[in-house]
C-alpha cells in the first residue's frame, strides 16, 4: 500500500543524532565549579563523558574558566589541533588526555568566533559546541554565539516524560528577540544540508520569510514510529503506543525549558511532516489552547485504521469541536486519477491502492474540519502540491506556505 510504505520510508532516524554521552538525560547541576570539573578531568579525577554532558548544559563548551581562558575539548585518540578566527585558522596542536585532547587559549572577543577542530588533516566541527552554523565549507561551530546573525545552538541528549534521550536543536535569529516559537519534529534533518534529501532548507526558508521565529528542532530517535503516533496499528509489526508521552515532553519538559532559556513572544506553533505531520495535530489536540497553529506537511493521517480500528487524528478533531489553533495540512501525490477510494469499507481513505503521499487521508481531514465548522484562509488551510513524492526535497520546496500563515498571526 502506498500511503504505509511512504511513511515507513521517509524521515528515518538519520544517523547525526548529535552527541550522547550516556542515557542520563538533562543532568543534575555539578556540585565544583566548571573550572574545577575540567581541571578534574585533566588530573584524572573525573569522567569524560558525565564531563562533557554536565558542562554542555552547564555552561556549553567550549568552556570559559575562572581564569579567563576558553577551554576546548576534543574526543578520541590521535593528534588534535584547534583551528578558528582566533588564530588566523592556524591549526593549534592539543594537550593529550585520557581518551579526549584539550587546549586552554585566551581569546578577548568570543562571540560570533568560529573554530573546527583538525585531526589527520581533516576539519570538522565540534560536536559539542553549544552554537554553530552552516556554511559553504560544512558545519562550523562558534566560540561563542554572534548576537548579530541567526545561529543554530545544540542542546544534547535531552529527555523527559520517559522516553530516551535525543538532541534538541534550536534556530535562533539575529538579535536579543523576544520572539515566536515553531517547535518542529526530525530535528536533525532541518538545518543540515547533508540530511535525507538535502534536508529542510529552514535557514533558507526563514531568511526569505524576513521571518524572526525561533525554531526548536526536536530530534527522532528509533523509537519514531512509537512516539510520533496518537495509536497503535499495525503495519508489518505493531507500532504506536508512546505518541502522549512524547507530547507530554514537548509541553511539560521541553516548551518551559525554551521559554525559561530564550525570549518568546507571540504565537507558538508545532508542525512536522509525514509521522511529524500527525503527530503535530495530534500535540495541539492533546493540549488545547496552548498551540495558535498546528501543521502538517504530507501527515500520516490515516493512521490507526491501516491494520486496525483504532480512532484516527480526525476523529479526534471531530470528537472535540471547533478550537481556536490554525490549522494547515498539505499534501503532494494524488489519487491515482481514479477519486479517493474506500476498499475496506471503514470511512477512510488510508487503504486507497492508488493514492500517494497521503493526498486522500489530507483532504479528507481538511473538509472534515470545514464542515466542522473551520473557516477557510481564516482558521483553516489546505494546500495541493500535485504529484509531488515524500520526502524533505519536497517539504523544503513548499515550507514557506506554512511558515506565511503561521507568522501571519503576529
Amino acid at each position: 500500500m502506498i500511503t504505509a510504505l511512504s511513511l515507513l520510508l521517509a524521515c528515518n532516524p538519520a544517523t547525526d543524532t548529535g552527541p550522547v554521552a550516556d542515557d542520563t538525560g538533562i543532568p543534575d547541576e555539578i556540585t565544583e565549579t566548571a573550572t574545577g570539573a575540567v581541571d578534574a578531568l585533566i588530573a584524572g579525577d573525573r569522567e569524560l563523558a558525565s564531563t562533557l554532558q554536565e558542562l554542555a548544559w552547564a555552561e556549553g563548551w567550549p568552556l570559559l574558566t575562572d581564569r579567563g581562558t576558553m577551554f576546548f575539548i576534543a574526543e578520541g585518540g590521535g593528534d588534535w589541533s584547534v583551528a578558528g578566527d582566533f588564530n588566523g585558522w592556524a591549526p593549534a596542536p592539543m594537550e593529550h588526555g585520557e581518551g579526549f585532547s584539550w587546549l586552554e587559549v585566551e581569546i578577548a572577543e568570543p562571540a560570533g568566533v568560529g573554530y573546527k577542530f583538525v585531526r589527520d588533516d581533516a576539519w570538522s566541527a565540534d560536536p559539542w559546541s553549544r552554537s554553530y552554523t552552516w556554511d559553504d565549507n560544512g558545519r562550523m561551530s562558534y566560540v561563542r554565539a554572534p548576537t548579530a546573525l541567526p545561529h543554530l545552538e545544540l542542546w544534547p541528549a535531552m529527555r523527559g516524560a520517559g522516553l530516551g534521550p535525543r538532541s534538541v536543536r534550536v534556530y535562533v535569529p539575529a538579535g536579543e528577540g523576544p520572539w515566536p516559537v515553531l517547535y518542529m519534529h526530525d530535528g536533525q534533518n532541518l538545518f543540515d544540508p547533508g540530511a535525507f534529501w538535502g534536508g529542510w532548507r529552514m535557514q533558507e526558508a526563514l531568511e526569505e520569510a524576513s521571518g524572526e521565529v525561533l525554531v526548536v528542532g526536536i530530534d527522532n530517535t528509533e523509537a519514531r514510529m512509537d512516539e510520533y503516533v496518537h495509536a497503535e496499528d499495525q503495519l508489518e509489526a505493531l507500532y504506536g503506543g508512546l505518541g502522549d508521552e512524547y507530547a507530554a515532553f514537548v509541553q511539560e519538559e521541553l516548551r518551559p525549558f525554551i521559554e525559561e532559556q530564550y525570549p518568546t513572544e507571540g504565537p507558538t506553533g508545532v508542525m512536522g511532516s509525514s509521522l511529524g505531520g500527525l503527530i503535530s495535530l495530534s500535540i495541539a489536540d492533546l493540549y488545547p489552547g496552548a498551540y495558535d497553529f498546528a501543521g502538517s506537511l504530507s501527515g500520516t493521517l490515516g493512521w490507526g485504521r491501516f491494520g486496525l480500528d483504532n480512532p484516527t487524528v480526525q476523529e479526534l478533531y471531530l470528537a472535540a469541536g471547533v478550537r481556536e489553533t490554525v490549522l494547515y495540512v498539505d499534501s503532494g501525490g494524488d489519487d491515482g486519477g481514479d477519486g479517493c477510494t474506500d476498499p475496506d469499507g471503514d470511512g477512510f481513505f488510508e487503504d486507497d491502492p492508488n493514492g500517494a503521499d497521503n493526498y486522500c487521508e489530507s483532504r479528507q481531514f481538511v473538509d472534515a474540519m470545514a464542515d466542522q465548522g473551520y473557516t477557510w484562509e481564516q482558521d483553516l488551510f489546505h494546500w495541493w502540491q500535485p504529484q509531488a513524492e515524500h520526502n524533505e526535497a519536497e517539504w523544503a520546496a513548499r515550507v514557506d506556505r506554512p511558515l506565511e500563515i503561521f507568522l501571519s498571526l503576529r
